[in-house]
């Protein structure tokens, strides 16, 4: 028996800029506070994007970060968080590059800072530019129900 093993090139860093972002903490009342990184894309609007393009360049990200299905347990992922001044940036697996990430809020700062945990999740279906908490929390919904969401712990990167 064989098993198939695909590996998606990790996307440049025009592809990491047409991606969106959000961050947030989230306080449940009956577990620790959790920072999140919720990375998508806007639907294909650049010459030659497809869905399928896009899909594959978030795939890419996935695998090079070692993300699992959102139904699965959320696997560590390493220290791919970056903080430099006001500077917040993501190690998303490529080379020579990382993604910058918008600048996230004082909670979510200091909650990486404090060296706690934040959730990476990439969700696979398009994200409307300048959803607000309530479309985000929906959206989140979706793409763990059909399994189009992948997610990774990881923290602050002290070097």
């Amino acid at each position: 028996m064989t098993t198939e093993v695909s590996f998606r090139a990790v996307p440049g860093p025009g592809f990491a800029a047409g991606c969106t972002v959000s961050t947030w903490v989230h306080a449940g009342a009956l577990a620790p506070p959790v920072a999140y990184v919720l990375i998508g894309h806007a639907p294909p609007r650049r010459p030659g994007e497809t869905a399928e393009t896009v899909e594959d360049g978030l795939m890419g990200m996935v695998d090079a970060m070692n993300l699992r299905p959102a139904t699965e347990r959320v696997p560590i992922v390493g220290a791919r968080l970056l903080i430099r001044g006001p500077f917040v940036a993501l190690d998303y697996g490529h080379p020579a590059f990382v993604m910058r990430l918008p600048t996230p809020g004082d909670a979510w700062r200091r909650h990486v800072t404090a060296g706690r945990p934040a959730c990476v999740t990439i969700g696979l279906d398009p994200v409307p530019p300048g959803a607000g908490p309530d479309m985000v929390e929906q959206y989140l919904e979706r793409v763990v129900a059909t399994n189009r969401a992948y997610m990774g712990a990881t923290t602050l990167r002290t070097r």
